[in-house]
């Protein structure tokens, strides 16, 4: 599947190892190289600021969108290709769904993670068909997909579904991953 923009979900914050800011700088790198746009919560601070600046830097296009609440505080990039102030988080997470072909994590915090899985759950229950991944840095994400791992054998998460979220610690292999993606019939339910 062709992927035009990638939608990235990470920190406002940079985080305490500087691994997480290259890595943010990194993919912001390969995405303009590749001719694949951003799309992102609109932010000048933090990862979220990293990886924007280095897809402008780079020459790539840049699609922010902020709530107004964030914007008024000025944390709002006033350098992008577009940003769009929407009314609150929920007009952010659906205007970015209906914007990105793909999405991937960068380390974060509990935004990161609720953006992260609302995706995950639309694909989950068939709403979306859109790829979702975790770019590894430094083992941040290996806790999580253990816990993804213990809902598997607890039987809360279909194999399937845990495979939906790709992995990998390589942008460019991460990225090739993504377009090479075709969704599945999956159904939702473990006992039905």
């Amino acid at each position: 599947m062709p992927i035009r923009r990638v939608c990235v979900f990470c920190g406002s914050s940079p985080g305490h190892d500087p691994a997480y800011t290259a890595a943010a700088q990194r993919l912001g790198e390969r995405l303009a190289a590749r001719g694949q746009g951003l799309v992102y919560g609109g932010g000048d601070v933090g990862l979220m600021g990293v990886v924007a600046n280095a897809v402008l830097e780079a020459g790539g296009e840049v699609v922010g969108v902020i709530p107004r609440a964030l914007y008024d505080r000025e944390v709002g990039h006033e350098g992008l290709t577009r940003l769009e102030v929407v009314d609150d988080l929920f007009a952010r997470k659906a205007r970015m769904l209906e914007l990105a072909d793909a999405f991937v994590s960068l380390p974060g915090g509990v935004g990161t993670l609720d953006e992260l899985f609302e995706v995950l759950t639309w694909v989950q229950l068939g709403y979306v068909s859109k790829p979702s991944a975790l770019l590894e840095v430094g083992r941040f994400w290996a806790p999580l997909l253990a816990f993804l791992d213990q809902q598997v054998e607890a039987r809360f998460l279909r194999p399937e579904h845990r495979a939906l979220l790709l992995t990998d610690d390589e942008p460019d292999r991460l990225l090739d991953r993504l377009e090479a993606w075709r969704p599945e019939a999956l159904d939702k339910w473990l006992d039905r």
